[in-house]
């Protein structure tokens, strides 16, 4: 009889903070108790002395077999993990070593119950929309790549501003002189686009969002296109300014003067894994700590115990 295949969970640390190092041993310590098998980036294992476990050395392949990647640090290692698990469809769930953590699942306190939800398969999987992203010039293609969160077009010279003309579904939108623009998902709709001055969008929105950096001009708020929409922002040629695309801050080109990039739905998405049923309006007021003390909603007339609203 044919041996069952271990069910592996590709473990993702952000090394460089030791905090994050003595959470990855004791996820280990858990998920291996369990009976599962934990799998580590080759740049990973060394710093974190595991055993057993399983080490690849090639991303690509990371996520091959894998059932969930779990992530312990903040937004950038979600981000990194989404990198590895967006080929292969793999749910990513994280668990928060950073600041805000907007895409984390779990506080680090909550990993014992966290790696629990694993290993009896009771969580959710959300599909988040993502971005494709290219640039040309001449017509000619000289990059492309996805995101998660956002593309943001900045200027490189802290001196000098970017000329650029936005069009929506190939139609000219307007003109501005400005220091760059921050295209988005719903999901970054609460990270870059959200310190820029941008709407926070729920989830389920299906929309892309387009906010102005610093922009001079007097038409130059953030809006709102469907998901079918194609937005593309020209470095004006004549203007001479260079400019940096950056997505997810983690993928970088250089993009020059007269290069057209070009923002749309990404055919693939990525896959969040849910332990908690909270819904998104919970998980802004958590994250962001808003305050709503002494709101006399329904939720909290069930709390005290007073269903009737007397």
């Amino acid at each position: 009889m044919a041996e069952h295949e271990p069910r592996r969970v590709l473990l993702v640390t952000h090394t460089g903070r030791e905090l994050a190092v003595e959470v990855a041993r004791e996820a280990h310590r858990l998920l291996t108790g369990a009976g599962m098998q934990v799998r580590l980036l080759g740049v990973e294992d060394e710093a974190l002395k595991l055993d057993p476990v399983e080490v690849v050395d090639d991303p690509e392949k990371a996520a091959n077999d894998v059932e969930l990647i779990m992530v312990l640090g903040g937004d950038g290692s979600i981000l990194r993990g989404a990198e590895l698990a967006r080929p292969h469809g793999t749910p990513v769930l994280g668990v928060n070593l950073g600041h805000v953590g907007f895409l984390a699942e779990a506080e680090v306190d909550d990993l014992e119950r966290i790696v629990q939800v694993v290993v009896n398969r009771s969580y959710t999987v959300e599909e988040r929309m993502t971005l494709a992203v290219d640039v040309r010039l001449d017509d000619e293609l000289i990059f492309e790549t996805w995101a998660l969160n956002e593309a943001s077009i900045e200027k490189a010279a802290r001196e000098k501003m970017l000329e650029v003309l936005v069009e929506v579904d190939d139609r000219p939108l307007s003109r501005w002189g400005c220091d760059g623009v921050v295209v988005a998902t719903p999901t970054g709709s609460t990270a870059y686009a959200f310190s820029a001055g941008g709407p926070i969008l729920w989830p389920e929105v299906e929309a892309i969002l387009m906010v102005p950096l610093s922009a001079h001009a007097l038409f130059s708020r953030p809006i709102v296109v469907a998901p079918t929409s194609r937005l593309s922002i020209e470095l004006v040629p004549t203007w001479n300014g260079r400019g940096v695309l950056w997505c997810d801050g983690r993928r970088m080109v250089e993009v020059p003067p007269g290069a057209e990039i070009t923002v749309r739905r990404g055919a693939t998405p990525v896959r969040l894994a849910r332990a908690h049923e909270a819904s998104f309006t919970d998980r802004l007021v958590a994250k962001f700590d808003l305050p709503v003390l002494g709101w006399r909603g329904a939720a909290e007339r069930k709390r005290n115990g007073n269903g009737t609203g007397h």
